[in-house]
């Protein structure tokens, strides 16, 4: 779909982060924007090769969206290490200036002047920025509530905590935080503080209660204790998802995600099986786990005979058993899935995930509960929200894939009583999300907030 043209009027620039999962969201949303301000040109900074796969892959083209990149900020010659935190150093520390010298660049195509930044809640700076250039500020978090308010709060848990980490020590003092342990926090928060990464959250969370809004890919009924309390801490604080719900163009039915092509059949495959009984397995695309893990899985999934769709982007043969190839397994492997379609799809019994933000919202608009194996970041702190403070899955017992604990979880999940009532509490969690995106819901107000503030 293109956009009628009109006269630009106003110009938002947004800043995004290249790395992991942060992109996505965010293009989503300004699409979204877009879409309902046609008089507004947006101008998407990020890396050229994020800018490539994000403006490749969307279906839709509109007539005020153009990208502009921004220097990796690598230097000549760099070899790749396999760590992937260098290059997140070397981007992050020659971001301010090369995301000033794109700004420069979008505001002399445009012919009009910057009057709103929209940035990932990472990028700190842009406070400054936006300060130094008087106009609005409007972070947007991609992750969840929670690892937001830990975040936030970061000086009154080194307050009563301390700073040396991995204790069992009680989070009763946050608000929602009761069934939460120290070890429980995202990285940087205690433990290691001297990480870019670390250096760069705690500043955030300084910032973000100075922006002009805070914007998140949530929606307010999931988490209503700790969304009151984000609440008082911001100006405001706009939940405006499950984007995964919400088309990024104007449609009749907000409820429906748009459909992608199915090439690999697995969604006609999912037609051929019984309800909720296929384990759908995915650990994202930023961390996989290690060889020995997955092969554990992979025998777990054998020997217990459950059906399964496996979106795994390396070669199978390598961890399978001897004797087994893909064809003999009672399942598919696909190196890509159409994953909300596959999580709405009344076959799919449980979701093998490691936690990410996005998986898990994807699991509740689907009604899937999960099985998760986190490894950084928020995961851990995820993986305990659906844990223990909505009990819609269940963590892999001692945190590594074992073929016992794989096992265990799938049995506990799509046999057992315990899985019937995570998918009970899950009816409750996707039906919140469904009203939330109504014309009328939450979401929708907390996204015409929004576009009234970028629009200004």
């Amino acid at each position: 779909m293109v956009a009628n043209s009109k006269p630009q009027t106003h110009h938002v620039s947004v800043l995004a982060f290249p790395f992991g999962s942060h992109a996505g969201p965010l293009h989503s949303l300004v699409l979204r924007l877009a879409a309902a301000a046609p008089q507004v040109a947006f101008s998407f900074l990020t890396t050229s090769k994020a800018n490539a796969a994000l403006f490749s892959k969307s279906p839709l083209s509109l007539h005020n969206v153009k990208a502009y990149n921004v220097p990796d900020g690598l230097p000549e010659n760099f070899v790749p290490s396999g760590n992937p935190e260098v290059a997140v150093g070397f981007f992050l520390k020659a971001a301010p200036a090369n995301f000033m010298g794109s700004l420069k660049d979008a505001e002399a195509a445009t012919g009009l002047r910057v009057g709103c930044l929209v940035s990932d809640a990472f990028f700190w700076f842009v406070g400054d920025m936006a300060e130094e250039m008087k106009v609005p500020w409007v972070p947007v978090w991609t992750g969840g509530p929670r690892s937001l308010l830990a975040h936030v709060d970061t000086d009154l848990i080194r307050q009563r905590l301390g700073t040396s980490g991995g204790g069992k020590q009680t989070l009763d003092f946050l608000p929602g935080f009761s069934r939460f342990q120290m070890d429980d926090l995202p990285e940087g928060i205690v433990g290691k503080l001297e990480s870019p990464l670390a250096t760069l959250l705690y500043k955030m969370g300084q910032k973000l209660p100075k922006a002009t809004a805070v914007a998140i890919n949530s929606f307010e009924e999931v988490d209503p204790e700790v969304v009151n309390v984000l609440k008082s801490r911001f100006q405001k604080f706009l939940n405006v998802g499950p984007f995964s719900l919400i088309p990024s163009s104007p449609s009749p039915s907000p409820s429906l995600p748009p459909l992608l092509n199915d090439e690999s059949g697995c969604l006609e495959w999912l037609d051929t099986q019984k309800p909720a009984s296929v384990a759908y397995i995915s650990f994202g695309s930023v961390v996989t786990p290690p060889p020995h893990e997955l092969a554990a899985f992979a025998e777990a999934l054998i020997e217990s005979g459950f059906p399964f769709i496996w979106s795994f982007r390396g070669n199978i043969e390598e961890i399978l058993p001897k004797g087994y190839d893909k064809m003999s397994l009672n399942g598919k492997i696909l190196s890509w899935a159409p994953q909300v379609q596959v999580l709405g799809h009344s076959s799919t019994g449980v979701f093998v995930t490691h936690c990410g933000w996005n998986s898990i919202l994807e699991s509740i608009v689907g009604g899937v509960p999960m099985i998760c194996r986190p490894f950084f970041g928020d995961q851990n702190l995820n993986m305990r929200t659906v844990e223990a403070a909505w009990g819609i899955g269940v963590g892999v017992e001692g945190g590594l894939i074992t073929k016992p604990a794989a096992i265990k979880a799938l049995e506990l999940v799509l046999k057992q009583k315990e899985g019937e009532e995570m998918r009970e509490k899950l009816k409750i969690l996707q039906n919140l999300a469904q009203q939330a995106v109504e014309w009328n819901g939450s979401s929708p107000r907390a996204f015409n907030s929004l576009v009234e503030i970028v629009t200004k």
